[in-house]
């Protein structure tokens, strides 16, 4: 697997685990259900560090300047900004015949 499609899993992992680890939390909240948020907590933050150490390993392939550097590793920060990343940014960039390796 090629580090540009590793870095398409890993942001469509974390954005989801983000998602579930805000339902989590509402739950913990209103309905006395702290076992979510025990659960997808470090679930969730071993996928962001997966996010951020995999997107400076894709920086070669990428070619992406310092400022979408710099976009891509706050969208880690966003709930659902990872999703964008991987749809705008990643998915043009894996169907390119450079990026397959071809």
């Amino acid at each position: 697997m090629d580090v540009v499609r590793a870095f398409r899993v890993v942001s469509l992992l974390e954005a989801t685990s983000f998602l579930l680890l805000l339902v989590a939390s509402v739950l913990k909240r209103t309905a006395d259900f702290p076992e979510g948020v025990t659960v997808l907590g470090p679930i969730h933050g071993a996928l962001f560090v997966a996010y951020v150490a995999v997107a400076f390993m894709s920086r070669s392939q990428t070619g992406w300047s310092n400022g979408r550097m710099a976009l891509a590793l706050g969208a880690s920060v966003l709930p659902v900004a990872p999703f964008f990343v991987e749809r705008k940014w990643l998915r043009p960039i894996e169907k390119t015949p450079a990026a397959r390796g071809a």
